[in-house]
Parts: structure tokens; C-alpha cells; sequence
């Protein structure tokens, strides 16, 4: 092992390895591997949702889920990946159930810093108009420009992310991108008016 400053040093375990570890009955493993990913975890999923709550139930469900079906990895894909799809899924399956949706979600905090010579109300209104014309899309393009304009995911990592083909994920952000075009400039001549 690896001796740094008189201290053994531990081997870092892999996340392939702690999801075995979860598998062959390791109480600690799986925290241990939510722990690594919880914030990925949590940016995808509110990224994909329409409110914090949204998000919150259906980062619970995946995890649940995952936790359940661990034993179905395959070793074919990173174990981030594979997280990552159990999230995006389990949002897409909560915006299904809950089809009506009346409120568009602000931000929780709209603070900016001063010191950076931008004008922190007019950042947090930019900020608040395209979450609101993504809030506009299908809940599968959102997902699909989100994964790759917003997460900056190649087009074959998208596709592998949220198990569908690779020309699905470029139609659904062509079909994205053009609505968001449209809505945004739609919401800058408003502003030019105003």
C-alpha cells in the first residue's frame, strides 16, 4: 500500500466494487456510493423536474430503486451512468403521472454577486425566462437538451443515458431547440418593448 507521510493509505474502493459490496449484503456500500454521486444525482434530477419537491420524490424513487435493482447492473456502463438513467427515468415517470401542471417554479435563491458588474436582477430574469420556455418542452425533449446543452453530454452518452437511440436525441433537441428559439425570442422582443 501506499505510505504518504508515515500513514498507510487506504485503496480507493470503485463505485463498481461498493455496488457489489451493496449486493453481497455490505450494510454501508450503497451510502457510501450515494455519497460520491449525491450531487450529480440531485442536479439531474431538478434539472429534469418542474419544482424542488418534484425532484426530491423522484430522486427518492430512483434511489429506491436503484437500491432494489442493483443487482441487475451490468458492467457495461459506468455505475454514474447507470444512476444517472434510474434518475432521468424516475423524473419522467413523475411528470407523466402528474401530466397537469398550472406553476412554473422559481428559483429558490436569486442572489448574484455585485462585485461581478452584472446586473443581478435582469441575470435572475434572463435565468427565470428560459427555465420557464424549458418548463414549455416535452418532458422528453427537456430531457434530451438538457442532457446535452445543459449537462454537455455527447450526443451517443445522452442517448446511452436515457436509453434511446442517438437520432431520437438529435431530433428531440432540433425539435428543443427550434421551440426555444421561438419562445426566447419571443420573450426578448417583449423585453425590447417594455
Amino acid at each position: 500500500m501506499p505510505v504518504s507521510g508515515g500513514v498507510v493509505a487506504e485503496p480507493a474502493v470503485s463505485d463498481v466494487d461498493l455496488l457489489a459490496a451493496h449486493v453481497a449484503g455490505d450494510r454501508h456500500a450503497f451510502s457510501t456510493l450515494l455519497a460520491r454521486h449525491r450531487d450529480h444525482l440531485w442536479q439531474v434530477a431538478r434539472r429534469t423536474s418542474y419544482s424542488n419537491e418534484d425532484a426530491a420524490d423522484a430522486l427518492q424513487e430512483a434511489l429506491l430503486s436503484a437500491h432494489r435493482k442493483a443487482s441487475t447492473f451490468r458492467e457495461d456502463a459506468a455505475v454514474r451512468s447507470w444512476l444517472h438513467s434510474i434518475v432521468v427515468n424516475a423524473c419522467l415517470d413523475r411528470i407523466r403521472r402528474n401530466r397537469v401542471r398550472l406553476t412554473v417554479p422559481l428559483f429558490e435563491d436569486d442572489s448574484r454577486d455585485v462585485r461581478t458588474g452584472r446586473d443581478p436582477i435582469r441575470d435572475a430574469e434572463i435565468a427565470l425566462d428560459i427555465e420557464a420556455a424549458l418548463f414549455t418542452l416535452p418532458p422528453e425533449q427537456r430531457a434530451a437538451v438538457v442532457a446535452v446543452d445543459v449537462e454537455g453530454f455527447s450526443v451517443r452518452e445522452a442517448a446511452r443515458r436515457l436509453g434511446i437511440p442517438e437520432g431520437t436525441v438529435k431530433s428531440r433537441c432540433a425539435r428543443a431547440r427550434s421551440r426555444l428559439a421561438i419562445l426566447l425570442d419571443d420573450l426578448r422582443d417583449d423585453r425590447n418593448r417594455n
